[in-house]
């Protein structure tokens, strides 16, 4: 049985500033950097045993998983299929909105200008069968974003609709995750 590692990206301003970052191109900061310094320097004290880092092309992953790679000496290519939901209108609004919450629930809505979420579990669970698929021979690490978390935790687990939107994961925080033998 295969398995992978996930990290969502370090801390950005917009997440002191609790706002939505979707698709919006929002940098690390100093304290992000150090996050992602860290989870190099734990994933060699671990021991994790991985092949490739996979990471969203969102300057916030991109330099997440180069200090990864950097401490780890993992290579690190981009993943576009990793690339943060489009969140559309929401973008720079609060996290914790109730529209926000509401819309977060209606998994065929585009999100006025944004992606749908069932056009993102499409691509993430694509990639995710393309690497269970690689997963005999390689053990990957993806660095992304706390809406691709979501959507990689509803694959490896059952969830209610309500679990998904509130599901998140902390910044830098690293989960593994086991294919299962059979779909």
């Amino acid at each position: 049985m295969g398995h992978l590692y996930f990290v969502r990206h370090g801390q950005t301003v917009w997440n002191v500033e609790n706002k939505i970052c979707g698709a919006t191109d929002i940098e690390l900061t100093a304290h992000g950097h150090q996050q992602a310094i860290e989870t190099g320097r734990e994933i060699v004290k671990q021991g994790l045993q991985i092949d490739e880092i996979l990471y969203s092309p969102l300057i916030r992953a991109a330099d997440t998983a180069r200090h990864i790679s950097e401490i780890t000496g993992i290579p690190a290519h981009a993943e576009p299929r990793l690339i943060e939901q489009c969140f559309g209108k929401y973008e720079s609004t609060p996290r914790d909105g109730a529209q926000f919450r509401e819309a977060k629930m209606h998994f065929a809505d585009r999100y006025d200008g944004g992606e749908s979420m069932l056009h993102l579990a499409q691509r993430i669970y694509n990639l995710l069968d393309d690497l269970r698929a690689a997963s005999a021979d390689k053990t990957y690490l993806l660095v992304a974003h706390n809406g691709i978390s979501r959507v990689v935790q509803s694959y490896f687990t059952d969830m209610t609709n309500e679990e998904y939107a509130n599901f998140g994961i902390k910044n830098c925080e690293i989960r593994r995750y086991d294919f299962p033998d059979t779909l």
